[in-house]
């Protein structure tokens, strides 16, 4: 009888210590790093960049899956779903967790109670950029050509309810027009297109834009965002040009499911944070015009505060837009 006892306690221990020291051992496999959005755009640029230092600093693979559809619901939805075991993460941002909520009609995950929010990392103003032979030299010029000239512009993004789709709503509030959006698959396609002259302007992602503006394939009107972006020091912000209250930045975000044991989020947040400050990483940032966030940004404490302001702020413009989608 004391040996069947002895045997039991001894089990009922090892159930509670297996799990405690799973999480401790994290990762001991493979990570999945679901970005929301197709391969070769912004975020998935600045996702692998960030994977591939954490790799090295955890010394496991986190593997990226692009999944993208529904303005990044559908990829989202799927990281929500997933077991919270510490092996799957979304990256993602502001479209996902601050936009979406508000734009879409149905609502595949909820962004404040579906998930684990664990580290912010990046967040840089979006960049106003037009086709290269665009009848403007400097933002105020674009501007009154774009009132003048609102019934036959089209404006691309990387899809209805993107980042960029959003900022033009902003946009659209300031100035007093309603342009015509052009939606694609991805923020690569919109950009051949500008490049093509098929399109008039877009906002988008330093990430995607500094290439493409230094190569002079497009111009450079504005950073949408109080700051400015690095490697684009000579472009002013819409607010030093007269345009108030436009802040279209563009920040990412790890997240986990919910139920994620916070020893498993505080690791991740560190990691994300020590790879953030690695100088070849910065470096890499900074030849694509990306901003790292300020330490005291990259708690998991900071971010849930983060997404549920964000979403208060962005519901304004968007109800006030009367813009929904289906």
């Amino acid at each position: 009888m004391r040996r069947v006892l002895m045997a039991a306690v001894t089990g009922a221990t090892l159930a509670l210590v297996g799990p405690a020291s799973a999480q401790q051992d994290w990762p001991n496999k493979p990570v999945t790093v679901i970005v929301p959005y197709a391969a070769g755009g912004p975020v998935d640029t600045v996702t692998r960049i960030i994977a591939a230092r954490i790799s090295e600093l955890l010394r496991q693979q986190f593997i990226v899956e692009n999944i993208g559809g529904a303005g990044g619901q559908t990829g989202a939805a799927r990281a929500a779903k997933a077991a919270p075991d510490g092996y799957t993460v979304l990256l993602s941002g502001s479209a996902v967790l601050a936009q979406n909520p508000t734009l879409y009609k149905r609502q595949q995950y909820n962004p404040v109670t579906d998930f684990e929010h664990a580290t912010l990392h990046t967040d840089s103003a979006r960049v106003l950029i037009a086709r290269k032979d665009f009848p403007a030299n400097n933002f105020k010029e674009f501007v009154a050509y774009v009132k003048a000239n609102a019934d036959k512009l089209q404006y691309g993004s990387a899809g209805v309810g993107s980042g960029g789709h959003v900022c033009w709503i902003l946009m659209d509030q300031a100035m007093g027009t309603k342009l015509t959006h052009i939606p694609y698959r991805g923020a690569g396609p919109a950009m051949q297109d500008l490049i093509g002259g098929r399109l008039d302007f877009m906002p988008e992602q330093i990430s995607t834009a500094v290439p493409q503006i230094r190569g002079g394939t497009v111009k450079a009107f504005a950073l949408l965002g109080p700051e400015v972006g690095p490697g684009l020091e000579t472009v002013p912000t819409s607010e030093s040009e007269g345009m108030k209250g436009i802040d279209c930045g563009a920040w990412g975000a790890f997240s986990f499911p919910k139920g994620t044991p916070r020893v498993i989020i505080d690791r991740l947040a560190k990691a994300s944070s020590d790879a953030i400050d690695t100088p070849t990483v910065i470096e890499r940032f900074k030849t694509i015009g990306v901003t790292v966030v300020a330490k005291e940004r990259r708690s998991p404490e900071y971010l849930t505060k983060f997404v549920q302001d964000e979403i208060a702020r962005w519901a304004v413009p968007i109800k006030a837009s009367g813009a929904v989608v289906e």
